[in-house]
């Protein structure tokens, strides 16, 4: 291409670019085309391969991170210091490169993109992102960072919100990927499991009641999301026993006779999780849910 490329070969070399997997060359087309956007906003497929494009291109940096973080909570634990500094350097390495990541999509939002949105659809998406980026900061950044990074987090997907409630229905994959996000945002960023699960248990029922009126062409994305709003429900109602397990395994610890009965408390406990799991589906709050573990536990331990 000889000269200054074009919007539409932009967006041709961009899925080029997905095709051959090479999705840092595919971000830099589709900035170009963002740039271009002043009063008309980016189509529908144009968003799409720019959210493609830098979700593959953050999503290796942040798996990357985590594998990284693990071993050196793993090195740590070993007093293997050495090999700690080495890692936390590395570490770091790819910190500044999520970093640089989010704060260059983060500008393309606010200065283009969210800027040049009309419709509904386009606005909830855009703050979504935002959202969305912002809680990638979050994850890594620490003390005051951190605690800016969560604050804009939840101001984006605040945002989104209301207008996805009042515009979107609860259908719109949009709507629940959004309702999908900021749950997770709540539950690993906040540390609020009732936040996340009332979130996804409201979006999951509204988008139930209102299945029959799903049109053909977003019908597989809509029931893809909900399904992942259900597993992380039972994910998020079964987490809250963990206390109770450790207190199980330490409460046993010089008892022969608790020690015998051990296993089949143990089922029970088991048994009752699950139960509990599906109690909160059925609309039974968070909070009823938990009293009622406790209620097992004392029971069994009285």
């Amino acid at each position: 291409m000889s000269g200054e490329a074009s919007r539409e070969e932009n967006v041709y070399m961009a899925k080029l670019a997905e095709q051959a997997e090479r999705y840092e060359e595919m971000v830099e087309f589709m900035e170009k085309v963002a740039k271009t956007v002043d009063v008309e906003e980016l189509t529908v497929e144009e968003r799409n391969l720019l959210s493609v494009a830098y979700k593959n291109v953050i999503g290796a940096r942040r798996a990357s991170w985590r594998i990284i973080s693990s071993i050196e909570q793993k090195e740590e634990s070993r007093g293997n210091e050495d090999h700690v500094s080495i890692i936390k350097d590395y570490r770091s390495k790819i910190e500044t490169e999520l970093s640089k990541i989010c704060d260059g999509i983060l500008n393309l939002l606010e200065t283009h993109l969210i800027p040049s949105a009309s419709a509904a659809e386009s606005k909830v998406f855009y703050l979504k992102m935002k959202g969305d980026y912002h809680r990638y900061l979050a994850e890594f950044k620490t003390g005051a960072e951190r605690k800016e990074a969560a604050e804009s987090t939840l101001v984006a997907y605040k945002s989104a919100q209301d207008i996805a409630l009042a515009d979107l229905a609860p259908t719109h994959p949009i709507r629940l990927g959004l309702a999908l996000n900021f749950s997770v945002f709540y539950y690993e960023i906040l540390n609020s499991p009732d936040r996340a699960c009332n979130l996804a248990k409201q979006a999951f029922d509204e988008a139930i009641s209102e299945l029959d009126t799903l049109g053909e062409e977003s019908y597989k994305d809509s029931t893809l999301i909900m399904q992942l709003l259900r597993d992380n429900l039972t994910l998020w109602t079964s987490d809250i026993t963990v206390s109770f397990s450790q207190f199980l395994s330490s409460y046993i610890i010089g008892s022969t006779a608790r020690i015998l009965c051990y296993d089949v408390l143990k089922s029970l406990l088991a048994i009752s999780i699950h139960c509990c799991g599906w109690l909160y589906l059925a609309g039974v709050s968070y909070k009823t849910v938990t009293n009622v573990l406790s209620s097992f536990t004392g029971r069994c331990w009285g």
